[in-house]
């Protein structure tokens, strides 16, 4: 491959182009041979249940390929497939899509338009040729594996940097980037995931990898066009375990999988606790999860060294009831919290995770009162259906009186007061059940 430098000169890339013939034979070859692998060695234990094709695809330190292959590419003509594309129903474009590449929603795509004639960002141009092209690459390389072994097939995603979507102000190394090439250019971004979707037959998800972008935000743009969510690269660390939460209760999400999480000794990963909680309840949450608006997944995380509170208040609405979730109240320093939510029918809730508190308000105009009628705190009494046994009642300190239904941290910080009404978290799941008093 060969890139153009920041003083405009052309240097080699240390990668394959993907305009000659053949890179993409060699990968297709490669990867049925290992498909062909999974099937003889796997079929019947199922260890293996989907397989990533090549990993966070895209032309790093330029926005595209400056070869002699790639350069005629570039100069000849949009393929019919392209422009049919670029003629659909732009609102059903990702906002990055159309903001990028708006000058191309009001072109005049004729016959024999070149990728060089199309008007708009040079860059984002530059992008869009080289996702079309990655998106088949990919598609030829899946469907040789596909055909050989039909599993699950995804590639992942180095996300960029879209406005204020950051999670923190860790530099973009290995990360981020808010310009093509930057980041690798022509990968699934928001920006492209439109081309990926629509040109890649044989991969079931673009998935992203998720270290510095908004963890929800990441989360929202990839369920686009409601396919599934599926994170194969994440923090490793607590905050990153208490934003899979989220991921699982509010979009569904198939899987989350910390990076380098085998360097981390597994009696301290924060994972442990959070990954034991998400088993020991999968029965519950698979079933909310195959329902629409059955469940909410949050997270708070740890307050800011200056006391500031990075993490804003959570509203959502399940069944009849409008719900405030926010972190739950101590007497001294609040905790991390996380879990979700899920709403069982009626007025029924399970609640899951720690160091937190909800509220609960009927939707009807003519309620007048909202309370607690029933907190209990639960365990699963049969890991193999899911069924839970109560364990505790919890009452009036539990629920400051009625009006919340806090689900405490392990560890509750009581500041010095002297009466301990907040009491440390065990199984990490309650039923709740409000109810409301309504005008005649």
């Amino acid at each position: 491959m060969k890139l153009r430098s920041a003083h405009g000169s052309l240097t080699t890339g240390d990668v394959l182009t993907i305009f000659g013939t053949e890179a993409q034979k060699a990968d297709a070859k490669a990867f049925k041979t290992l498909m062909q692998h999974l099937k003889n060695f796997d079929e019947h234990h199922s260890t293996v249940i989907m397989v990533q094709v090549e990993n966070e695809p895209g032309c790093l330190g330029d926005s595209r390929d400056r070869s002699q292959l790639a350069e005629a590419r570039f100069a000849s003509p949009l393929p019919d497939e392209v422009r049919d594309f670029l003629g659909r129903d732009w609102s059903s474009f990702t906002d990055a899509f159309q903001r990028n590449l708006g000058e191309l929603r009001q072109c005049s795509l004729r016959e024999g338009m070149t990728w060089k004639d199309l008007p708009g960002n040079p860059k984002r141009i530059d992008e869009l040729f080289m996702a079309y092209h990655y998106a088949l690459y990919l598609d030829e390389v899946a469907a040789v594996g596909k055909s050989v072994y039909p599993l699950p097939l995804y590639t992942n995603v180095w996300q960029n940097i879209i406005d204020s979507d950051t999670d923190t102000g860790t530099p973009p190394v290995a990360g981020g980037g808010s310009e093509p090439g930057d980041y690798p250019s022509g990968g699934g971004v928001v920006d492209v995931l439109d081309v990926w979707q629509a040109f890649t037959h044989s991969l079931d998800f673009i998935a992203p990898d998720i270290y510095l972008n908004d963890y929800a935000t990441s989360c929202r743009l990839y369920r686009h066009n409601n396919q599934p969510l599926f994170i194969p690269e994440q923090r490793r660390d607590e905050y990153g375990a208490l934003c899979i939460w989220t991921a699982f209760g509010s979009h569904a999400c198939l899987g989350a999988s910390p990076f380098g999480c085998e360097t981390v000794d597994p009696m301290l990963s924060p994972f442990r606790k959070h990954y034991g909680l998400l088993a020991k309840m999968k029965h519950h949450i698979l079933t909310a999860q195959a329902q629409d608006n059955a469940s909410v997944g949050f997270f708070f995380a740890e307050l800011a060294a200056d006391g500031s509170d990075p993490s804003s208040k959570v509203t959502a609405t399940l069944g009849d009831w409008n719900l405030l979730i926010e972190r739950s109240f101590v007497f001294g320093h609040p905790s991390a919290g996380s879990g979700m939510i899920i709403w069982t029918g009626e007025d029924r809730f399970l609640l899951l995770g720690w160091g937190y508190q909800v509220n609960f308000k009927h939707k009807s105009s003519k309620a007048h009162f909202n309370g607690i009628l029933k907190f209990e705190e639960m365990d699963v009494d049969d890991a193999r259906t899911g069924a839970l046994r109560k364990v505790r009642l919890l009452n009036g300190d539990e629920t400051q009186s009625g009006k919340f239904a806090i689900m405490p941290s392990e560890d509750p910080d009581y500041g010095g007061y002297p009466i301990s009404i907040t009491i440390p978290a065990r199984t990490g799941i309650a039923m709740c059940q409000p109810y409301a008093l309504f005008d005649e």
